[in-house]
């Protein structure tokens, strides 16, 4: 044999490289992954040597699916392509819905403004100069009917970035799939519904945990019996990754928060094997490729191990992770607002690379305002060429085997796993939550990469290092200030308009329910065909379930 082909790993370390590194000095002391992974110069097959490669990586389509969810992947099906999209008025976003559609997005993704989100209407004092700024303004049935004109709603998937207002979105929709005759069990999509990470990283919450966990539960078993083509959840890390955590705390803590979903939907009496597997996630896809394509894999096997061995699922689909990704709209500058273009392409080829089922490219504007329908068509024409053109959609898991990104795949399940541990012994993500325990691990996690950037051991690029003197001003789209007067002049009109003795027996009717143990989602159906409004019907279940306020740590 060749003497240079028998060479050792470590015997090319002692001599071939520590040569080189004393001609030339590597770039800086250490390399290190947003998780402070260490980044070897090299690795081999030597550094697998206890690795079992039919145990951790199987193959595609079977346990533990690290590999993949589906036989095929992508050589079958293109992951769906989403767009994030809503603003101003529900006239005005639902034509940026059609023409998302006709430049070949492939399903609906839906953004809500905050007083939506935080289950004000329109005209209530606390939604002033907030209505349509960072999503579509929805108040009742009347504004979900137009939203959703001309949609078939059979044939698309359409997701609902909502929480805590979840349950009221999603029977809005049911509603206008009723009224346009659809067939309600066909309708398919997804509603978020993950209010564990409002508490932990983003603050959209409106109930304490324990009644906003029933309300989830609620929409679990509802959807299990009526609507089995709808994920009931979108277990999210990606705010948890926005708000400044790193790959290993993000699905460290994201997979915390299903078991905590999981064990409450056994609470209250429902099979594993029947809601499991209308769970779904949703991720970030950040600015290290390998690191996030890794993620990406010990995220899919370690809910493999968590639901077999945990809650002991039988169904092959209680098994299987299924995500959205998201772009990392952190990582975007409003300096040299090109730049993000290309940022945002390298993040989609991670999380196409990672086997994503659906995905969101940002645009290259959001850092300044809401996307404009030029930087959203040049956001989608990145995922079509990514599907089309570079060839990665042609084989299952192309890293696979790659000595680097097992090594990435193991290193952030072991550190996840150790997290997990830890949440574990603090009774649970609730109780974690409420001792600010993975609040304070984000925020020093936040404060580590701040601290990285001033001293430039981190760049962006056009931020703190090849910055332009003068930089040109993009178009920016803007929401019309009177779009807030015109919400509040038709929300007066519906009142005036609508059977308001009905309105008041179904708000009745839902009191009642949410002070009882009944299924909360038919009788907010029934509120909201009647035309009560968003508002009205979480006001009712605030006077039952009272009002959640900032959690502070008690260490």
């Amino acid at each position: 044999m060749d003497q240079h082909m028998s060479k050792s790993a470590e015997e090319w370390r002692n001599t071939t490289l520590r040569n080189a590194r004393e001609k030339t000095a590597e770039r800086q002391p250490s390399f290190v992954t947003s998780s402070n992974i260490d980044v070897p110069p090299l690795l081999s097959e030597e550094d697998q040597h206890d690795f079992d490669a039919q145990e951790r990586l199987g193959f595609p389509g079977e346990f533990p699916y690290t590999r993949g969810i589906h036989p095929g992947m992508y050589r079958s099906r293109l992951w769906t392509m989403r767009q994030y999209a809503g603003f101003g008025t529900a006239e005005e976003s639902n034509r940026r819905y059609h023409f998302l559609l006709s430049q070949g997005t492939t399903g609906l993704s839906v953004a809500f403004d905050l007083p939506t989100q935080m289950g004000y209407d329109a005209d209530h004092p606390l939604s002033v100069g907030e209505v349509g700024k960072v999503g579509v303004s929805i108040s009742s049935l009347e504004d979900m009917e137009t939203l959703l004109q001309g949609l078939p709603l059979e044939s698309i998937s359409t997701s609902m970035t909502i929480n805590a207002t979840a349950i009221i979105l999603l029977s809005l929709y049911i509603a206008v799939a009723k009224k346009q005759g659809a067939e309600v069990r066909k309708i398919s999509g997804t509603v978020q519904n993950d209010v564990l990470k409002e508490y932990i990283a983003r603050g959209t919450y409106i109930y304490p945990p324990q009644h906003s966990m029933r309300i989830i539960t609620d929409i679990f078993r509802y959807c299990a019996e009526q609507l089995p083509r709808w994920n009931t959840i979108s277990i999210s890390g990606y705010h948890i990754r926005e708000a400044g955590a790193t790959a290993v705390q993000e699905i460290a803590f994201t997979l915390s928060n299903a078991i905590s979903y999981v064990q409450a939907a056994l609470d209250a009496g429902l099979n594993v094997d029947r809601f499991a597997g209308q769970l779904s996630f949703f991720f970030n896809s950040h600015n290290n490729l390998f690191e996030e394509v890794a993620k990406f894999r010990a995220a899919r096997r370690m809910w493999a191990h968590i639901m077999r061995e945990r809650f002991s699922a039988q169904d092959p689909r209680s098994l299987m992770l299924r995500f959205h990704t998201q772009t990392a709209g952190s990582t975007l500058t409003a300096q040299q607002p090109d730049n993000n273009i290309v940022r945002t392409a390298y993040q989609a080829l991670s999380a196409v690379l990672g086997g994503t089922q659906s995905l969101h490219t940002n645009s290259k504007d959001e850092a300044l305002s809401l996307p404009t329908e030029d930087a959203a068509r040049v956001a989608l024409r990145t995922q079509q060429i990514l599907a089309y053109e570079t060839g990665v959609a042609e084989v299952v898991d192309p890293l696979a085997g790659s000595y680097y990104v097992e090594y990435l795949t193991n290193q952030i399940e072991q550190r996840a796993w150790e997290y997990i541990h830890k949440i574990d012994d603090l009774g649970g993500s609730v109780h974690a939550i409420e001792r600010g325990f993975m609040q304070a691990e984000i925020e020093q996690a936040a404060y580590n990469y701040q601290l990285a950037l001033e001293k430039q051991s981190a760049i962006v690029v056009g931020v703190n290092r090849f910055i332009t003197e003068q930089e040109e001003r993009p178009i920016l789209l803007r929401v019309d200030p009177a779009v807030s007067q015109r919400q509040v002049a038709r929300l007066a009109t519906l009142r005036e308009r609508r059977d308001n003795a009905l309105v008041q027996q179904k708000l009745q009717a839902l009191e009642e329910g949410a002070t009882g143990t009944a299924n909360l989602v038919p009788l907010i159906i029934e509120a909201v065909e009647a035309y009560a409004t968003l508002g009205e019907i979480s006001d009712t279940m605030r006077r039952v379930f009272g009002e959640q306020r900032e959690f502070r740590s008690i260490e």
